[in-house]
């Protein structure tokens, strides 16, 4: 199967409408991914048909969730799932963080070439990162285990912050004191056998 027919295909599977320019520039992402791959191990997934499920379609599962902004992306990475979800959420501002110089010089380019104007991003840990304002919506996909991610973040949180995490069933803890888990989305991810899952927390007053 194509590229291009695989993300569209998939999309359909997912449910999302997409402009022909935003599935270009998904797979530009993705092709940008491949290039730098090369020097700075920004994945273990080297071929583009494999980071079209894994990356793309798994980060896009959560988008019906987010509809509130600003979004921080913690642990950001390569840019999963805060590039793919900016794309397509153009009015929505996004914060990527993560503390690996190579992977925030990867996501300024990709910034640069993309043209994406709804993109920060922040070479920081995120214990470290301190914006003077909170977020609306937190999301992390392979960032660290849930307790740890609400601990280390906890400054960035107000009243009305949603932590996203993306995990797997197997990866559910119980969580710690002063959280409370307000939903559990079973998210179906297109030609990946796996279960994952979308978890919704937040911290209670």
């Amino acid at each position: 199967m194509q590229i291009e027919e695989r993300l569209e295909k998939g999309l359909q599977q997912l449910g999302l409408v997409l402009s022909a320019d935003t599935q270009q520039k998904l797979i530009n992402y993705l092709q940008l991914m491949l290039k730098w791959n090369k020097a700075y191990n920004l994945t273990a997934i080297r071929e583009l048909d494999s980071m079209v499920i894994r990356h793309v379609l798994d980060s896009l599962s959560i988008l019906p969730y987010i509809k509130s902004a600003p979004v921080l992306d913690v642990g950001t990475g390569a840019g999963l799932p805060g590039i793919p979800l900016a794309l397509c959420m153009p009015d929505y501002q996004f914060v990527l963080l993560d503390s690996n110089g190579k992977k925030t010089r990867f996501l300024t380019q990709c910034k640069i070439d993309l043209k994406l104007e709804n993109i920060d991003i922040i070479h920081s840990r995120v214990e470290d990162y301190k914006p003077g304002y909170g977020f609306e919506i937190i999301t992390c996909r392979a960032f660290a285990a849930l307790n740890t991610i609400l601990d280390r973040t906890q400054h960035l949180l107000t009243s009305t912050t949603r932590v996203m995490a993306m995990k797997g069933k197997d990866e559910l803890p119980v969580l710690t004191d002063g959280f409370e888990q307000l939903a559990q989305h079973q998210l179906q991810v297109p030609w990946l056998d796996e279960d994952r899952q979308l978890i919704e927390i937040r911290r209670l007053n």
